[in-house]
């Protein structure tokens, strides 16, 4: 009978470069992390090359576990954030265009702001659990994770013009809840 290693030891023996720990530590969390994901991205090859880049990064050691938390939370970590970067096509013609978007934009409150700073003893966090999860996912995507139309358009497998009127409506509700 062999004995199951810590989450902690099995990083540690894959930064090491021991092959068999960090098979086993894909076959403990690449399931895991693959839905989680899929729960937010409806294209699976988009998906599934996130969750093999998010392991080859601990595998050729470009993200670092400090111990310091919940190996499945900074595993979500690089993966959320490696499936936003997919989405956007986050090469170096991305980031400026994003660069340039804030510059032009910064002195503009989005309508979220401005509903934000509308409220200082509203209930927020009620507002949102009272959406329907088609409008909440729409305000993940286009607020949380800054993502354009388009971007969570592909993002949720919907049309841009739904993710258009669903965020019309979420934020139309969210004033509502809020008034």
């Amino acid at each position: 009978m062999s004995e199951t290693r810590s989450d902690g030891e099995l990083l540690r023996s894959a930064a090491d470069g021991d092959r068999r720990a960090f098979e086993e530590l894909y076959r403990r969390y690449a399931p895991w992390l693959t839905a989680r994901l899929r729960g937010r991205c409806a294209d699976a090859g988009i998906v599934d090359d996130v969750v093999q880049e998010t392991f080859l990064a601990i595998w050729r050691g470009k993200a670092r576990y400090r111990e310091d938390g919940d190996v499945a939370g900074w595993l979500w970590r690089i993966g959320s954030r490696r499936l936003v970067d997919a989405v956007r096509g986050d090469g170096a013609r991305g980031r400026l265009r994003q660069a340039l978007a804030r510059l032009r934009h910064r002195d503009e409150a989005s309508a979220e702001e401005r509903v934000l700073a509308g409220v200082e003893h509203g209930d927020l966090a009620g507002a949102l659990v009272r959406l329907s999860p088609e409008l909440r996912a729409v305000l993940q995507a286009t607020v949380i994770d800054g993502l354009t139309t388009r971007e969570a358009a592909v993002l949720l497998g919907i049309p841009p013009g739904t993710v258009k009127t669903r965020a019309m409506r979420a934020r139309k509700q969210l004033r509502e809840a809020l008034a």
